[in-house]
């Protein structure tokens, strides 16, 4: 955090050392002291204490409660005020705002104290929240822009069906681009609200038994007007029975997604691949393809809400589908990976465990 003139915060109502504490302290060590007195006197009969060494130690403790105050004052405020007053106005700018705040801790190198510790960790809490308004501004000008396509196809097919002089030819054109458009606008809002409520844990992943490999069969076979469309080699290598406790329809949408982004990017008379292997433990299940494959740069934010690797096919989706698999995957104890080469082809593997919700 830049250097600023130093500004005080009104809320700021109490000092550590007061009068009080003053008084305090002289009260304490001239008892302390008469104590002292009362101890000596017991032990030396006959002496009278003259009144003016009583004012002598009144004034002589009246100065060290002044300096133990002021020092301890001073170490306060230098350890601990200073160093909260300057984390109060780096809160106080995100309060406002700011994500670009970076509060400096006090020691540097090995030696560290808990101050310092709350310094780093007030640190990455602001570097994650500017990370998640960039998301989230990233997030609403994704869905403002794939809103906008299909609106404007809609649209304008609209006011061209309007024209008298169609033919009928014409007119069932636009009226199937019409119903695509509203398809794939349907669509997407189906993927937003569903992606909205994983992430807010709306859908809360009710765990029970029951045959992954009879679910991951239902939906290939599903698939399989598409794979034939496009002539493509479509292999199985899963067992017979696989019991796993999870919730069946959050898996669902993992392996809908993974197969058809595998046909989709797999050209006529491809392969794709998927394989189901576990042990006591775990269940891991594969989906590979010999499609276009993904760039290193890709693979860094191919789960990332709207994403789209591959722009020439950015029409056949709307960069949902792995970024609500992810998210689904998380909520079933899961997790995916991804590994790819341009050109050769991508295989997505998840893993799951067995027991997860049991």
């Amino acid at each position: 955090m830049k250097n600023k003139k130093r500004v005080t915060d009104r809320r700021v109502t109490i000092s550590h050392i007061s009068w009080k504490a003053f008084i305090a302290t002289f009260v304490v060590l001239c008892l302390l002291s008469a104590l002292q007195a009362v101890l000596f006197s017991s032990l030396m009969y006959g002496i009278n204490v003259p009144i003016q060494y009583v004012i002598f130690m009144m004034l002589y403790w009246a100065v060290i409660s002044f300096l133990f105050c002021f020092i301890t004052k001073h170490q306060i405020s230098n350890k601990y005020d200073e160093p909260m007053r300057r984390l109060s106005e780096a809160a106080g700018q995100v309060a406002d705002g700011d994500f670009s705040v970076w509060a400096e801790p006090i020691h540097k190198g090995d030696k560290k104290d808990y101050l310092d510790a709350m310094f780093e960790d007030f640190n990455k809490m602001v570097a994650q929240l500017g990370k998640i308004e960039t998301l989230q501004n990233d997030f609403i000008a994704s869905v403002s822009h794939e809103f906008k396509t299909p609106l404007a196809i809609i649209q304008s097919y609209t006011l061209m069906l309007q024209k008298d002089d169609l033919s009928p030819e014409e007119r069932k054109e636009y009226s199937d681009t019409l119903v695509l458009a509203s398809q794939k606008l349907s669509v997407l809002v189906a993927n937003i609200l569903k992606l909205n409520k994983l992430e807010s844990q709306e859908i809360v992943a009710g765990a029970e038994p029951y045959d992954l490999c009879r679910q991951l069969c239902d939906c290939a076979l599903s698939f399989e007007p598409i794979w034939e469309e496009k002539n493509i080699n479509f292999g199985v290598e899963i067992k017979e029975q696989a019991i796993i406790h999870a919730d069946e329809s959050l898996l669902e949408i993992v392996w809908n997604n993974l197969i058809s982004n595998a046909l989709k990017f797999t050209d006529p008379n491809g392969t794709v691949m998927l394989k189901q292997y576990s042990d006591n433990d775990t269940v891991t299940v594969s989906v590979s393809d010999t499609g276009c494959g993904i760039s290193d740069e890709a693979i860094e934010r191919i789960f990332d809400k709207f994403y789209q690797g591959d722009t020439s096919r950015s029409q056949e989706g709307n960069g949902l589908g792995l970024a609500l698999s992810l998210r689904a995957a998380q909520l079933s104890d899961g997790t995916i990976s991804v590994m790819s080469s341009l050109g050769t082809g991508t295989t997505f593997t998840v893993c799951l465990n067995r027991k997860f919700g049991n």
